[in-house]
């Protein structure tokens, strides 16, 4: 069973666990950051996100679980998945990225040069 990385302890990248190596080793596994993304909005039941994520159920319970362990979803019965306030303010930290990824993406269409 996966557990959730977690601040002070060894993760993936890091020996000392510091709380960005654990969150970097969290959002990087397989949809973890697909289901933060698509629960952005209304909770999601389990069937709803398996179907906008395309991921397998077994993969959607791991990451479900790892996520609620971090305390950033929660099980808002009967609605679903929800982000908690503190997935809810992870995910507002992603909007600058989703900024700065559409800036990248044109730079690359325009053959790799940034925009002054």
């Amino acid at each position: 069973m996966p557990r959730a990385p977690k601040p002070g302890t060894k993760v993936r990248g890091s020996r000392t666990g510091r709380p960005v190596m654990a969150l970097l080793d969290l959002l990087g596994r397989r949809w973890a950051l697909r289901v933060v993304w698509e629960l952005r909005g209304d909770p999601l039941t389990s069937r709803a996100l398996r179907e906008a994520c395309g991921v397998s159920p077994t993969v959607l319970h791991d990451r479900m679980r790892e996520l609620r362990d971090a305390g950033l979803v929660s099980l808002a019965e009967p609605a679903g998945y929800a982000l908690t306030p503190l997935g809810r303010e992870l995910f507002e930290r992603f909007l600058p990225l989703v900024e700065w990824s559409e800036r990248w993406a044109e730079a690359l269409r325009r053959g790799g040069r940034a925009a002054k």
